[in-house]
């Protein structure tokens, strides 16, 4: 990924925590010699170095994995910026924040594969009166569920965090900016107006 280097987001706590926020990636890999996407939820591991998932047997991506590089996307917030809000001549953009993860791909099997889907109810299940538990599915109906996916594990070899929340705007263009989403009704706007503030907390008593 492009990704210059005031837009790169240095901690990787919070890169983190911004995928687990934001789970639902999509796993880029070769499939019959073309490139093949596949909408997910992922977990990712507590010490941050790997991702575990499962994809539906009946999907063709499956079949190319050979421990070769994948690419997982992670899509969080973005919103359209106009040039007009400017105090000089400039062009528009668009903000947003967006992490791709690179590395290994394996397929995992029985316990190790049951492990990953008690994993990836527990984070998801979290919020619910009523939580889902691998345990609490019948031995039957859980073993022929089971046969209709394939899982895997990603060993993560490199990680591109952008945080493009215009970092190369002064102080008052970015302000202006902030100001601007603010006024808009739509969540993304008012999600990335947020992520700015972050950065420079500072403006905020100002």
């Amino acid at each position: 990924m492009y990704l210059p280097k005031n837009f790169k987001n240095e901690n990787l706590n919070e890169v983190h925590d911004f995928i687990r926020q934001n789970g639902f990636g999509i796993l880029v890999s070769q499939a019959d010699n073309k490139p093949w996407a596949t909408h997910i939820p992922l977990h990712l591991s507590a010490d941050g170095k790997h991702l575990t998932s499962h994809i539906a047997r009946g999907n063709a991506q499956w079949k190319s994995w050979n421990e070769n590089e994948v690419l997982v996307i992670f899509q969080g917030p973005h919103t359209y910026v106009s040039s007009s809000w400017y105090d000089h001549e400039n062009v528009p953009t668009w903000n947003y924040i967006a992490v791709h993860v690179y590395g290994t791909l394996r397929i995992i099997e029985g316990e190790e594969l049951i492990d990953s889907l008690r994993l990836l109810l527990e984070q998801y299940e979290k919020d619910s009166a009523r939580p889902v538990r691998v345990e609490n599915l019948s031995e039957k109906y859980f073993k022929h569920e089971l046969q209709g996916i394939v899982g895997f594990e990603i060993t993560i070899t490199k990680i591109d965090p952008a945080y493009k929340l215009s970092q190369n705007r002064d102080d008052k263009n970015f302000k202006e900016v902030i100001r601007q989403l603010e006024m808009r009704t739509d969540y993304n706007s008012h999600q990335i107006a947020q992520e700015m503030r972050k950065m420079r907390p500072s403006l905020s008593s100002k």
